[in-house]
Parts: structure tokens; sequence; C-alpha cells
């Protein structure tokens, strides 16, 4: 399909990042679960760095649980890279700033929604697209999760979803047996979603997705809408998802087990989510 190339610095990537984490509770009890760090960074800044390093520097993070946790991060986020001036001798809101010009410093913009505590995915996708909507035109749309982390080629990806007209895509990763499995079909199209994989060939959603302007009929900005559900059983009921398959690096952090696990990673130098590790 013949289009012009949109600008991906102007793609909206929004990212889930209001649920409770209840399985990692030990480290969710004072701070929501995309903040919970792996080596001196939220889980949260990984996973922006490494859009960012695929040239995706506009985010939409879908707050709720302990939001404001998000927004004094990123309030101070310059702050951390560069040295301080609080000058309180003259007359200013802000007399906080940062003094020269940190090259380290991402060129992104960060935006973080409160989308209701006890949102669920889905409605929190439509809440977001909704308020950015009001003065933002965008075609594609990125979506994932603010707890998992992988090697994955998002400018691949994005290309892929480009080029095979769907309204959408969807990251399919070998997992472990505790995820459900996707049900593919021939060209990669998926027919549905199965509890339980079946065999250790089983591709599971990889958490990251690619959607077209259209997709937001799928979502409802109803609290109780799962983007696992109806939206993506729709979806793929009406032959608009596509899968990309990665058969690299794929980690959610889902329990504390998870979280020591990439910490390890982390620790060796060769964290498979860093853009200096990748080859």
């Amino acid at each position: 399909m013949n289009r012009a190339t949109p600008d991906k610095s102007n793609v909206p990537v929004f990212i889930l990042a209001g649920g409770l984490g209840t399985r990692i509770a030990e480290e969710t009890s004072l701070k929501p679960k995309p903040m919970v760090e792996i080596g001196d960074l939220p889980v949260l800044v990984h996973i922006l760095r490494w859009y960012y390093h695929h040239g995706f520097s506009d985010f939409v993070i879908c707050a709720g649980y302990k939001g404001w946790e998000i927004k004094q991060y990123f309030l101070n986020y310059e702050h951390r890279l560069n040295d301080l001036c609080i000058d309180h001798r003259q007359d200013s809101h802000y007399p906080a700033r940062a003094l020269g010009d940190n090259s380290a410093q991402e060129r992104w913009r960060v935006r973080v929604i409160d989308t209701g505590a006890e949102t669920m995915t889905g409605g929190r996708i439509a809440r977001a697209w909704d308020l950015i909507a009001r003065d933002q035109q965008f075609e594609t749309c990125a979506v994932t999760y603010g707890d998992g982390l992988s090697d994955v080629d998002l400018s691949l990806e994005w290309e892929f979803h480009r080029s095979h007209g769907k309204l959408g895509t969807v990251l399919a990763v070998h997992p472990s047996a505790r995820f459900g499995e996707l049900d593919i079909g021939p060209g990669g199209m998926v027919e549905g979603f199965l509890e339980k994989p079946q065999s250790r060939q089983a591709l599971v959603n990889g958490g990251f997705f690619f959607f077209n302007q259209k997709f937001r009929e799928y979502v409802d900005a109803d609290p109780a809408c799962i983007l696992e559900r109806k939206p993506l059983e729709e979806l793929s009921r009406d032959k608009q998802l596509m899968t990309h398959k990665h058969n690299g690096f794929w980690q959610p952090m889902d329990t504390l087990r998870d979280k020591i696990a990439l910490q390890k990673l982390w620790e060796s130098g060769k964290a498979p989510w860093l853009p200096k590790a990748r080859k």
C-alpha cells in the first residue's frame, strides 16, 4: 500500500500505567507499578526510551492508581539530568530552572492523563484518546503496557502495520505457559484468543500494538471496558487484527520474581531492551 510516510515523532504512544499492580504488591504499595525501578530508572522510562530510540517521541501516559507519582517524576525529569538553580529573589511562579543544556535530555512530549483509578485498559485508552484528539490529528497510534520490556524492532513493526492495511497489529511473542494464546490463521490473521497455550510453539499477545484511527470505534470510555476482551476480540472477528511475530527478548514485570530477573539483567550490563545493548 503506497501512502505518504507519517513522521513517527507525531505518532501518539498510549502507555497503560494505571493498574493496581496487586501481583507485585511488595513494590506497589507506595507507587504505581510502572514506577517500580529496574536499575536506577522506573520501568516506564525504560519503555519510553525504547520507543524514543526508534523515533517515537509523543507519549500519552494513561494514569490511574497513584498517578501523581508519575506526574511528579516527569515534572522533575529535566532537573534530574541537569544542574539546578532555584532563585527565590525573582518574582516567578516557577523559580526552579535547569542550568545548561544536557545532551542526555530526550526531546520528547509526555502527557500524563488521569483516566480513573478503577478504569480498565480499554476505558483508559478511550478516555485519553478523546482528550488528546481535541487538538491533535493522527492517522496511527501505538499502545503498550507500562510494565513490559522487549527488544522488538518497533520501526519494523510500525512499517509492517502500515503495509497491511488492517486496523490493528499486535506483537506476537513466545511466552511461558501462564499466558493465553493467540489463535492465528492463514497469513497472520488473528482468529481469536485461547485461555491457555496448547503447545510450546504458542504465540501470545506481547503488548506492543499499533492501531489506525477507526480503532476508536472498538473501545469504550466505560471504566469496565477491557482492551483484551471485547475490543480485541471484535477486531479479530472483523478480520482487522494482524500479528507481527517477535522471536527475541520479551518480559513483563508481573511479579516480584519478574522484577528480580529484570534487575539481574540490568546489573549484568546486557539488558536487551537498552539501546546501547542493541547490535
